[in-house]
């Protein structure tokens, strides 16, 4: 019985490489005769369905002798695979059981091989449009996507985002920059803009990493207070250090959810709201004032340097005092680190650099077709940026031990160094 197998498996094998040298030696005809490699009749399509119907062959060969006597062949079905080389109509084999799920050639799966499909991604996740994406397509591999089945391939990714934003975090970060975006989408028939709210930490390692983005309507604290309960749900117990604009009701969202939180506001966001009240020929004559306060060696020179502000401005320019007394115990948290730490926290500069990246990926989108194409150029962006997340800046290590110098019990919690 086992010598009639053998006799078999030689008399099939001998048939495919006499099929297989008669499909080249046609290809090779197919060239003499000035025929192209690629398109309906090139020269390499007959060649190519033959390979591709024998890899599944062999596939649902292997899939039926792991289920045993329990499952069957069921004939055969009908399958359009675009290919560089041009459209191949595959027969496909089946199973009674329909539990084979083919790798080469996946069900549902109409073009040939992932990398075209990674290259969709990719070239997604830098902005372009899907008619400059199937144009791309189409002159490097030949292949012709319309913009629904581009849809459908980056549509592929939808469990990947939402197993990213539900994903568990770690339980102590030292540091989280949160801002917000604006972008325009197509709702209902009309424009609306959304707000996009980050939120980007500092690991205990010294990594960046995105924890999450949120979209909601225009920014509020009471939103800002919905993400950071989202986070804490989702296992952060403790922030050392949170650096924030100066929006209205920030802080006390903050310090709803993160009560032992130190809470630092954006000194350039300050600034910046402070100019709107002076005059352009006072303007640069305020700035250095205000740079002499923010730029103090402590607490106690910058105070000093606060009161001689009020002293020559604050009859002129009365909100601006008012505003940095106000904001004070928020603005001087920076005060009570070194230069290392300060430098790291006194702006939203970190969360901003990022949001430029993002920027220059959604630049040319007058408006996204729905809020899930945003979520999903955010989200393919974002994780093409992060790749260059992995260096730790030099001076961490530095950094890393004034923080467990000033919140050790804290960081003894849930960090073991």
């Amino acid at each position: 019985m086992t010598q009639q197998m053998e006799q078999k498996n030689k008399k099939n094998h001998k048939e495919h490489r006499d099929e297989l040298a008669e499909l080249f030696a046609e290809a090779q005809r197919h060239l003499e005769a000035g025929k192209e490699l690629a398109g309906k009749d090139g020269a390499l399509q007959p060649l190519l369905k033959k390979l591709l119907e024998a890899s599944l062959e062999g596939e649902i060969d292997a899939h039926l002798k792991s289920e045993g006597n329990s499952n069957r062949r069921n004939g055969k079905g009908n399958k359009t695979v675009k290919t560089q080389y041009g459209k191949v109509e595959l027969d496909t084999p089946r199973d009674r059981q329909s539990s084979f799920e083919p790798i080469l050639v996946p069900k549902r799966q109409r073009t040939l091989g992932a990398s075209i499909d990674n290259k969709i991604l990719g070239l997604y996740s830098m902005g372009m449009s899907y008619r400059d994406i199937g144009a791309h397509v189409e002159e490097t591999y030949g292949i012709e996507l319309s913009q629904g089945m581009l849809t459908a391939i980056t549509d592929q990714i939808w469990e990947e985002v939402e197993a990213w934003r539900t994903r568990p975090l770690e339980e102590l970060y030292p540091c989280l920059w949160l801002d917000a975006m604006v972008f325009k989408v197509r709702e209902e028939g009309r424009i609306v803009k959304k707000a996009v709210y980050m939120a980007l930490a500092r690991t205990m390692e010294g990594q960046k990493e995105l924890l999450g983005f949120y979209m909601g309507e225009a920014e509020s604290a009471k939103f800002w207070m919905r993400v950071l309960s989202d986070l804490q749900e989702r296992g952060v117990q403790d922030i050392l250090i949170c650096c924030i604009d100066n929006l209205s009701g920030f802080v006390e969202a903050v310090n709803a959810v993160y009560p032992e939180t130190d809470v630092q506001l954006c000194l350039i966001h300050q600034l910046r709201n402070s100019l709107k009240f002076v005059s352009w020929q006072d303007r640069k004559a305020v700035a250095k004032d205000l740079r002499k306060v923010y730029s103090g060696v402590d607490e106690q020179a910058a105070l000093v340097e606060l009161d001689r502000f009020e002293a020559k401005w604050g009859k002129k320019y009365r909100p601006i005092v008012k505003s940095w007394r106000k904001n004070w115990p928020e603005l001087a948290t920076m005060f009570n680190y070194t230069a290392g730490i300060r430098t790291m926290i006194y702006t939203t500069n970190t969360i901003e650099g990022f949001h430029r990246q993002i920027r220059k990926v959604t630049k040319t989108k007058g408006a996204f077709s729905s809020e899930r194409a945003l979520v999903k150029l955010l989200f393919l962006a974002q994780m093409r940026i992060s790749q260059s997340w992995t260096r730790v800046p030099n001076t961490w290590r530095k950094t890393k031990i004034e923080l467990v110098i000033n919140y050790e019990e804290r960081i003894k919690r849930y960090y073991h160094y």
